[in-house]
């Protein structure tokens, strides 16, 4: 810029060339001001930028040169800081064609030609026509360095323009064809490290994508230790909006390498989980990798929770730091943590019936009424109720108060066939995660000559190891001989769904061998509930693999399923889940399989197709894939009967055939798509809280115009949405709908109630089950519903959750959403499935089931591999955004002060409170690992602060 010497000369010189040029100018403005009064300052820069723009039109380049200086000084002096529309700039918009016009007359060899562009290219920023990118033009014609001298508004503009004629670039040519880009990236390049160092990460990283330079984060030193997080924060946000799987994996990969290269390898860990890549996860446990022994064990236990199969082998020198960590990760210590929890919490005593149902009506009068209207069904939901309430506790009245008794408790000969395997089944889920003692408690059920009570001991064995990883297998060693050998029936399939529940995510290949040919087996006379069920629990093993060889297997058995096989029940949904299951969260890797559905000629290749594309897009927000399932809602079926009564009145005259002949026995599935598409919307919206909120206003809309058999899912979908998260709203309107006098609409409404309420205790849905068991109390089917909801809400007395998010919401558990999608397409069909002998499939909630309480553990000093409890004051409150926000904003709002061990709902978040101690990772959630900290370190924290 001038100095103040040459300012007075450039002033000078515009003044003394012509006062008759001058005064006709001024009388020019005058005329044209209408009411605008300018002040004296303003009229003094006014006529200094008018003289300016005269000078620029001489011929003398000496001129030239002041009046650009001029006009540069007072134009960046101007935009350094814009809170309005600069005067410069107002008073140069006049003049703005006749100075384009100007520099277009200028010789190419003019040697201010480069600095009268940068001049036009800041003035095209507000006064160009919008499309033009007069903007760019100019600065690409101009100096490429030095562009932040003009100011933020500028560069922002600028970037904009650079995006655009980026974009247009590459639309003009053939995709084969290479694009010159080197002078946008050349801007870019200037760009990118004055946004990093001024709390514009944000507008850098959406210039990088999109001229496609990630990696210049990378390359270059622009992130450094004090924007890293911020930067990595909105990379993971943006993959959020990212349909592209290509540049989904850049924004991941990206932030995965920032957080390796700044030592932050637990959060490194985190993206690496995102993107599911086992080969990032051996890196970071590689000795070469900077990580300590600390580190290495906060990792384990975020692959604990995530269900993770990852194996830590032959890596580390230290094999019995290489087994702690395996056993960290397989879980195995979990039920002597989660019990140490409840000891600490004193919620050790247990509960019984009476105190969960809490029915103001009296004791004897409610028992009288239950066994009235259906004793079985009764002792049936207190069964369930139980299991749910007491789950992981190891202890409860009905099934273990007197467990040192080598003969069967009296309770589970209190219900009825299928009821005894749910019965004993549930103590399974009592003993949840403490496999040997658990194994020791259901041993003498084995034993027993009834085979519904030998089946729901099998069923109990995969229950108590879900997500137990054990050397020994107990689970698999146990139930593969039931499976393979001449056991009955119900232990048959008792013991397949026993493997899937402990197995999910596990990618077992030896129990692929074990059940593909039961799947493949279709032969006449095969029972299919039990290939259904097979199937359903190999997908809930594999989930989200893509595994080549049980997607082929799956499909080739409904490509060989008869028409008669898929009408004769309803368990050939879960056939279909179990596809879609394989593929969840994997977006378009479904084409093929699509393709291959489409062969098939049954109705029940559409719920098959949507089920497929659903999960596929599960927690992605696409938003046109929640498109394409509103068009499904929105069609209007008519029945197979309706179109025979159509064709007979059409066609008086025409006898009917034999074909148009509808077996009114069977189950007809011809609107079962419609209902799995509604499943899909809230699916394909899972976990985005913008989506969720769409979604939630669409099926308000769905509730008052679609058909019934969609409004009927509508609760269950609401539910998914909000899965142990009682929003008030969502409370009051699944409330509403329990009152329907439609009863499978308010079936699954009360269920849902239960499901958004899992694990929360919540008072309020508490209140409201209650009264409806007393509006519902000579209503089996609902009561029996209304005490399982009852049961879920209180699921282990207030500390788990079904929820399948963790880790700030950030991943997805897919093993937790397996088991509720289970659950939920089982109530699609309520009335044949929950309510009918399948009821024992609600255990597959088991997989959903994890703690839901932070608790903090030190190092011991004598033995490493010990871990003992150091509880710490932390702060808990709601979560806030912080994504793109400067400086050091605050991450929770509203917070109370706990000590630990302490309870985190959905949308909680906690940090550290005392300064004594710090935390390994970033993200205060689940077991947390501390160490102390140097007190001259806190010392010179507590100054910083202050």
């Amino acid at each position: 810029m001038p100095s103040g010497d040459s300012e007075k000369k450039a002033i000078s010189l515009l003044s003394n060339d012509s006062n008759e040029s001058k005064d006709e100018k001024v009388n020019e403005n005058i005329n044209n001001e209408n009411s605008e009064e300018l002040s004296e300052e303003d009229k003094a820069l006014k006529d200094g930028l008018e003289l300016a723009v005269a000078r620029l039109q001489e011929s003398n380049w000496e001129l030239h040169t002041l009046a650009l200086q001029y006009l540069t000084k007072e134009i960046r002096t101007s935009t350094s800081s814009m809170t309005s529309v600069p005067k410069p700039l107002k008073f140069l918009r006049p003049s703005y064609k006749l100075l384009g016009d100007v520099y277009v007359s200028w010789p190419l060899n003019h040697p201010e030609r480069k600095n009268f562009a940068d001049v036009l290219s800041v003035l095209a920023m507000t006064m160009s026509e919008q499309g033009t990118r007069e903007c760019l033009s100019y600065r690409l014609k101009g100096n490429l360095i030095d562009i932040s001298s003009w100011g933020h508004e500028y560069v922002r503009s600028l970037s904009g323009e650079i995006s655009e004629e980026y974009n247009k670039r590459h639309e003009d040519v053939d995709i084969e064809e290479d694009v010159e880009v080197d002078d946008l990236i050349v801007l870019v390049d200037d760009i990118i490290p004055f946004q990093m160092t001024h709390n514009a990460e944000a507008d850098a990283i959406d210039l990088l994508m999109e001229v496609q330079s990630l990696h210049k984060l990378i390359e270059t030193k622009v992130v450094d230790d004090k924007n890293y997080e911020r930067v990595c924060l909105y990379l993971l946000r943006c993959g959020e909006f990212m349909s592209d799987p290509d540049d989904y994996e850049k924004l991941f990969v990206t932030a995965y390498t920032i957080y390796k290269k700044h030592y932050k390898f637990i959060d490194a860990l985190r993206v690496a989980l995102k993107l599911d890549d086992e080969t990032r996860l051996m890196e970071l446990f590689e000795p070469d990798s900077g990580t300590n022994a600390i580190e290495r064990k906060q990792m384990a236990f975020i692959l604990g929770r995530h269900r993770s199969n990852f194996v830590i082998e032959n890596i580390l020198s230290d094999s019995d730091e290489e087994n702690h960590l395996n056993d960290i990760i397989g879980n195995v210590m979990l039920s002597e943590r989660f019990l140490s929890i409840v000891s600490d919490m004193d919620l050790v005593d247990v509960k019984s019936l009476d105190d969960i149902y809490k029915n103001s009506t009296k004791k004897s009068d409610r028992l009288l009424s239950e066994q009235q209207v259906d004793s079985a069904r009764a002792n049936l939901a207190s069964t369930f109720v139980n299991s749910f309430v007491h789950a992981g506790y190891c202890k409860d009245k009905l099934l273990l108060e007197n467990h040192n008794n080598s003969n069967i408790t009296d309770w589970v000969y209190k219900n009825k066939d299928h009821g005894m395997l749910s019965a004993t089944a549930s103590l399974g889920l009592v003993m949840l995660w403490n496999v040997e003692e658990g194994l020791n408690a259901i041993d003498k059920y084995f034993h027993a000559s009834n085979d519904y009570i030998k089946a729901g001991a099998c069923l109990g064995v995969g229950i108590l190891s879900s997500g137990i990883r054990n050397e020994s297998d107990p689970a698999l060693a146990l139930l593969c001989e039931h499976i393979e050998g001449q056991s009955t029936l119900h232990m048959k399939i008792a013991s397949i769904c026993g493997l899937g529940i402990a197995y999910a995510g596990a990618s077992r290949e030896d129990i692929l061998e074990l059940y593909a040919p039961i799947i493949a087996n279709s032969e006449d006379g095969v029972n299919f509930p039990t290939v259904c069920l097979a199937a359903l629990s190999i997908s809930l093993i594999y989930v989200g693999t893509c595994d080549d060889d049980v997607s082929t297997l799956i499909l080739q058995r409904l490509m060989e399923t008869s028409d008669v096989e898929f009408n004769q029940t309803n368990m050939s949904r879960l056939l279909c889940l179990s596809l879609g299951l394989i593929y969840l969260g994997k977006g378009e890797k479904i084409d093929m399989i699509m393709e291959a559905l489409k062969t098939i000629s049954h109705d029940m290749r559409e719920y098959a197709e949507i089920t497929l594309e659903t999960c596929a897009y599960a927690g992605t927000g696409d938003v046109l894939q929640v498109q394409k399932m509103l068009r499904v809602c929105a069609e209007h079926l008519t029945s197979p009967e309706e179109n025979k009564t159509n064709d007979n009145n059409n066609n008086n005259n025409n006898t009917p055939s034999n074909s148009n002949i509808v077996d009114t026995n069977t189950t007809n599935v011809f609107n079962d798509h419609q209902s799995v598409a509604v499943l899909g919307i809230a699916l394909v919206a899972l976990g985005e809280d913008v989506s969720t909120d769409m979604a939630l206003r669409t099926f308000e809309h769905l509730l008052h115009y679609a058909e019934i058999n969609v409004k009927r899912v509508v609760p269950l979908a609401i539910a998914l949405l909000y899965v142990s998260n009682p929003d008030y709203s969502v409370v009051d309107q699944l409330s509403r709908l329990s009152h329907d006098s439609d009863a499978e609409l308010s079936q699954n409404a009360i269920f849902g109630l239960g499901l958004i309420s899992a694990g929360t205790n919540n008072s309020r849905v508490a209140g409201l089950l209650r009264q409806l068991s007393e509006f519902y109390m000579k209503e089996a089917n609902h009561l029996y519903v209304v005490r399982i909801a009852q049961g879920l809400n209180a699921m282990g007395k207030g500390l788990l959750t079904i929820n399948p998010f963790h880790s700030d919401r950030l991943l997805l558990q897919k093993p937790s959403l397996g088991g509720l999608l289970t659950v939920l397409h089982c109530c699609l069909d309520m009335k044949k499935t929950i309510l009918d002998k399948y009821h024992y499939l609600l255990y597959f909630l088991t997989i959903s089931i994890n703690p839901r309480v932070c608790s903090t553990v030190i190092m011991n000093e004598d033995d490493s591999n010990v871990l003992d409890n150091c509880p710490v004051s932390v702060r808990v409150g709601q979560a806030v955004e912080t994504v793109g926000q400067a400086g050091r904003p605050k991450t929770i709002t509203g917070f109370q002060t706990h000590n630990t061990p302490v309870l985190l709902g959905y949308k909680d978040r906690a940090e550290l409170a005392a300064s004594e101690h710090k935390a390994i990772c970033s993200v205060i959630e689940g077991v947390v690992i501390v160490k102390k900290v140097d007190p001259v370190t806190i010392d010179d924290n507590d100054k910083m602060e202050s």
